[in-house]
């Protein structure tokens, strides 16, 4: 049987020409079925950014990519209603959370009326007196749905506010609890899925049925450039990623079974999110990888190259949350390097110097340790980026 699937696409609403263009490139995709597809917004509006959809999705607008099906904006279907096979409607319910360490701040909060969440792709605001339900409160009627009359397949569209903990993880965890398909898919407001990738990493899935995780290989695009960044193996373990970061396995890669594996918010400010969540799923189960690059990730316009202090944090969660990427030389090395180069970008050349002795020791060649002493000397950490991004790696 051909698994339903849904996509979260987490945004702060700030890149409307690469949100259509993720969006156009995941309605493209040939899926029986179709995609229910979540826009999970974190800090503005929703209905700002349903605005800035419009031209997408209006069949008066600007014209769709020539792959991507034409939408029907006469057929809006409520919440309440069937929105076609196999995608029950789904509210953000106590059933539908996370568990575990994941925090969800409204959950306590008393219910009432509060701003709807939720608007539609057609420029249409629902109904202000209509609340979004709270974890304690059953949903209402509210009309969210975009269903195609002409495309192959039906599907929704939505726009959400983000319910859950301010920021990315919170956002995709808004998109997995309003989705009820049988698989989730991630793709960040900014990268592009190529054709093919829904189909590859499907039938990935079904050739290993104890799987629940699907990556695939990328392009990284950075500039004018773009480099292809393969995995060199059909099934990705902890090992491979404690002793790696893998950069292939990229949140706008991911693929799994819904309600495996959740998006862990105690993420200093996101940091590693998408790491830990593959760590985990790969804990469970290794994680099947298409080996051919079916996603493009546009480095340039990342919110979170730069955040030294953010990046930091994020690293020192991580060998936190996860030991035994100590344990493995070369990972252990990679990590410290990176620490030390983050320091160095902050100007603090003692921490950066210790940091970068620690790389050398658990590995003598790790080139991390060299660049970081050079930052911390006074070399642009800038210049050191976007040097290695335009060969399609990170620090």
């Amino acid at each position: 049987m051909t698994p339903t699937i849904g996509v979260v696409i987490p945004t702060r609403g700030d890149r409307p020409a690469s949100l259509r263009e993720a969006l156009a490139a995941v309605l493209a995709q040939r899926h029986p079925g179709g995609v229910d597809v979540v826009i999970a917004v974190d800090g503005a509006p929703p209905s700002a950014v349903a605005a800035q959809l419009t031209d997408l999705l209006q069949p008066s607008g600007a014209p769709l990519p020539s792959a991507t099906p034409p939408v029907d904006t006469a057929q809006l279907v409520p919440d309440d209603q069937a929105a076609g096979p196999g995608f029950p409607d789904t509210a953000l319910t106590a059933a539908t959370r996370p568990p575990g360490t994941v925090r969800f701040p409204h959950a306590d909060q008393a219910a009432g009326p509060r701003p709807p969440d939720t608007a539609l792709l057609a420029g249409i605001e629902p109904p202000s007196a209509v609340p979004f339900p709270h974890a304690d409160q059953p949903a209402g009627p509210m009309f969210t749905g975009i269903r195609s009359a002409r495309a192959a397949m039906p599907g929704r569209v939505r726009v959400l506010g983000n319910r859950f903990s301010p920021g990315l993880p919170g956002a995709r965890n808004t998109g997995i609890a309003a989705l009820g398909t049988e698989l989730v898919a991630f793709c960040d407001d900014d990268d592009v899925w190529l054709p093919g990738k829904l189909a590859a990493q499907v039938a990935a899935l079904a050739a290993d049925p104890a799987a629940e995780f699907a990556a695939c290989a990328i392009e990284v695009e950075y500039g004018s450039r773009r480099v292809v960044r393969l995995a060199g193996t059909s099934r990705v373990t902890r090992r491979h990623l404690t002793r790696s970061r893998m950069v292939m396995v990229h949140s706008s890669t991911f693929l799994f079974r819904r309600g495996s594996v959740w998006p862990d918010e105690s993420a200093p400010a996101g940091q590693n999110e998408d790491w830990d969540f593959a760590l985990r799923a790969a804990t469970r189960h290794p994680l099947a990888c298409v080996d051919r690059p079916l996603v493009r990730v546009r480095w340039g316009s990342s919110h979170y190259a730069t955040r030294w202090s953010e990046r930091i944090a994020g690293l020192e969660w991580m060998l936190a949350r996860h030991p035994d990427l100590a344990d493995d030389p070369r990972g252990a090395a990679r990590i410290y390097g990176q620490l030390a180069f983050l320091n160095a970008a902050l100007g603090h050349r003692l921490r950066a110097t210790r940091w970068a002795l620690r790389a050398v020791a658990a590995r003598w060649a790790e080139p991390r340790a060299p660049i970081a002493l050079a930052v911390a000397l006074g070399f642009p950490p800038g210049l050191v980026l976007g040097a290695l991004h335009t060969r399609g790696h990170g620090i």
